[in-house]
């Protein structure tokens, strides 16, 4: 639990309230810990608080309300921290990652008390915790024989970052790639674009050992962008012309307008990276009309949970993706805030909290 913006997460009791009519309670079994956690716990992501943290999870259902019909007790299910509510001008226009009444109604229901306080679920799923309590819209259903902590990541890091190249810039065969940030989910976007059928992907980090995951995972190239300049590098690589597609993973002013200048004209940037509400990024007028590259904006890889959630699983069990390739530690909730530390420090693609190997 989180008490304040900068204090360590705490280990605490606390409790939570009965499912509502529209509500299911799910003993989490394995949760990732994902950079927007650490953003919320620093300030990065304004978040209310006290409030339990997590929001890529996957557990086994315990209890339903009265009128939920899409799951019962024995379920297993992913998480989504984005509930669609099929019903908003938004979700019918074919955009439910952008659903106006998801985290809203998710905050509005009644989650849990603290010292008889009320206490936020994180992003509307508090997965950093045994148990949580979530919309029925929340969970999405998945075969149980696959391994929970590996269907955690489609909660956040592999949605987005394979959404981000198939559903967002819709990247055709024969492409050229580079991905700026190669954490849980840009590892996610270097899978995507080999996924597409990319001619090259250029993995671009200052952390060497991500290089080497990401090339284990199927990029061409790698550029250590702590050795020199790597706009320089990645256009050497592509003839001087740029890529054409590239994907910003880290949310930074300086890395975003790398992706964009990595970019070849007539190319298209993809902004995947949870930037801050305070920092800005300045084009100038003239490149942007004479370069005539697109930015795209992507949330939650422009998905849809209940599509593509089972479709992920299904290509990670065929082979097609290598979701864990991606888990460098698994670990025990006490050790979360060491998970912080070494997501900080670039030491991890993704840590994973297990509570149940089941």
């Amino acid at each position: 639990m989180l008490p304040e913006v900068g204090a360590p997460l705490e280990i605490t009791d606390i409790e939570l309230a009965a499912p509502g009519p529209h509500q299911v309670e799910v003993r989490v079994a394995a949760s990732g810990v994902c950079h927007s956690d650490l953003s919320m716990q620093n300030g990065g992501i304004p978040y209310p608080l006290p409030a339990v943290l997590g929001h890529e999870g996957a557990g086994v259902v315990e209890a339903v309300g009265s009128a939920v019909t899409r799951v019962q007790p024995g379920d297993h299910v992913v998480l989504s921290w984005i509930p669609p509510c099929r019903t908003c001008a938004t979700c019918l226009g074919g955009q439910p990652v952008l659903c106006e009444r998801g985290l809203v109604d998710a905050l509005s229901a009644p989650y849990a008390t603290w010292e008889g306080k009320p206490l936020l679920a994180g992003v509307g799923t508090a997965t950093f915790a045994e148990r949580t309590l979530v919309l029925e819209r929340s969970v999405v259903p998945i075969d149980s024989s696959l391994p929970l902590e590996v269907a955690a990541l489609v909660g956040c890091a592999v949605t987005t970052g394979v959404g981000a190249v198939i559903n967002t810039a819709r990247v055709p065969p024969g492409s050229t790639v580079a991905v700026v940030g190669c954490g849980g989910v840009g590892l996610s976007v270097v899978q995507g674009a080999v996924l597409a059928g990319a001619a090259s992907v250029v993995a671009v980090d200052r952390v060497r050992d991500k290089l080497t995951l990401a090339t284990g995972m199927g990029a061409t190239d790698a550029v250590d962008a702590s050795q020199g300049d790597a706009v320089d590098a990645v256009r050497e690589l592509t003839g001087g012309r740029g890529v054409d597609f590239a994907f910003e993973v880290v949310g930074s002013p300086p890395t975003i307008k790398q992706a964009f200048e990595m970019t070849r004209r007539g190319g298209t940037t993809t902004l995947v990276g949870a930037g801050r509400p305070d920092e800005h990024v300045t084009f100038t007028a003239m490149e942007l009309f004479v370069d005539a590259k697109a930015i795209l904006g992507c949330v939650y890889g422009s998905a849809d949970p209940e599509r593509d959630f089972p479709r992920l699983l299904e290509l990670h069990r065929a082979g097609r993706l290598h979701l864990d390739r991606l888990i460098s530690r698994r670990i025990g909730l006490d050790d979360v805030n060491d998970a912080f530390r070494a997501m900080e420090a670039g030491e991890v693609a993704r840590s994973v909290i297990v509570f149940d190997r089941s």
